[in-house]
């Protein structure tokens, strides 16, 4: 079944992932975990998409639909495939079928990706030393942004990734 096949991926995902985070820095093994896991969720992804279109919430619930999100989220590797996630998960979202905060993050990584400014302020990173919000198109704009995809002030969502950079939240 479509949902269960999303959860359990969605949480094999979030294991490897989470096997890193006490070292706070991959060892090859762990690397490898990765790649393998995102590849592996990111072709599967991609054959229920093109057979089925994106999973939504009237399919396979909302925790099912928000674990399809996360493998796309992922899908760093296959540019072409996390695109044509993004737009089978809009035209979900304009269906009211989708949960529009997961298709602002997933905006954000995609344009991050092709080295383009964010819209959200979703993706944070380390430049010249400095952790925070890759560069951000049209700053004046982001608070309306953030608001109309349902997603926290700007304010809240730079403390938690501080604190989840360091370490203080799970």
């Amino acid at each position: 079944m479509l949902r269960d096949e999303l959860l359990r991926r969605a949480e094999r995902d979030q294991r490897v992932r989470e096997a890193a985070m006490p070292e706070g820095r991959l060892t090859i093994v762990q690397g490898l975990r990765f790649l393998w896991t995102d590849r592996r969720n990111t072709s599967w992804l991609a054959r229920a998409v093109r057979r089925d279109g994106w999973p939504g919430v009237a399919a396979v619930g909302a925790e099912a639909a928000h674990a399809a999100w996360l493998l796309a989220q992922h899908a760093d590797r296959r540019p072409h495939l996390q695109r044509g996630f993004l737009e089978a998960l809009r035209v979900a979202v304009e269906a009211g079928d989708a949960d529009r905060r997961d298709l602002a993050y997933l905006e954000d990584r995609v344009r991050v990706n092709a080295g383009l400014p964010q819209l959200y302020g979703t993706q944070y990173g380390t430049a010249g030393g400095v952790f925070g919000p890759r560069p951000i198109e049209d700053p004046d704009g982001l608070g309306e942004r953030r608001a109309e995809a349902g997603l926290p002030p700007m304010a809240e969502q730079d403390a938690r990734m501080r604190r989840l950079a360091r370490g203080e939240e799970p």
